[in-house]
């Protein structure tokens, strides 16, 4: 998305007569920043899967250096195992899922050239054929790589507890809730989601 559209998105938001509304004011302008949608990408969800910010950069950082000078291919991975993938900190069960992934990129059942000329719905459909990637690593990929600009993510922890505190819930939405609420803010709910996350971070 441009800076343009990010304005325009948050221009919306800002007058969706919501509580996120004041968010948007406190915040400022929106800085997402996005990834090409290719096979490094997709891994780099991967290792993210569950894990806070700090100790998944760490260990994307050492997973990227035992890929080696060529970087963060399937024959990179492929080649590291499941021992090498364990070394560089990935544990047993998404190394099973890395080296799903690079198997299918490989073999070209997964191919990344098709993706972004693919609905929302298909580009899930295509991406959860690999073993460990389920609706949310494909939602993040969506708004990051391929930059689809009304994914709203219901499964995701910190936009459930962000939903939740700014709208004075007594437990954390399930995703027919969020969806219900997330209605004023289409068709931006990936900008809304940026600034739900932004919003844990604001001082209260």
């Amino acid at each position: 998305m441009s800076p343009h559209t990010l304005r325009k998105a948050a221009a919306h938001l800002k007058s969706s007569a919501t509580p996120l509304a004041a968010v948007v004011q406190r915040v400022g302008p929106c800085r997402m920043t996005f990834t090409e949608p290719s096979f490094p990408a997709l891994v780099r969800c991967i290792v993210y899967q569950q894990l806070n910010g700090k100790a998944a950069a760490s260990i994307h950082t050492r997973f990227q250096a035992a890929c080696g000078r060529p970087g963060v291919t399937p024959r990179a991975v492929l080649r590291l195992g499941p021992e090498g993938l364990r070394a560089a900190g990935i544990s047993s069960q998404k190394a099973s899922y890395l080296l799903d992934l690079a198997d299918h990129t490989a073999s070209r059942r997964l191919n990344f050239a098709r993706l972004p000329s693919l609905p929302d719905e298909e580009v899930t459909a295509h991406l959860t054929q690999v073993k460990g990637i389920g609706e949310w690593t494909s939602h993040m990929f969506l708004m990051f790589s391929l930059q689809r600009p009304d994914i709203l993510p219901v499964g995701d922890y910190g936009i459930r507890a962000a939903v939740q505190k700014l709208y004075g819930l007594d437990a954390l939405p399930k995703p027919t809730e969020m969806e219900q609420i997330a209605q004023p803010w289409r068709p931006w709910c990936t900008v809304a989601s940026w600034y739900l996350w932004r919003s844990l971070e604001l001082p209260e």
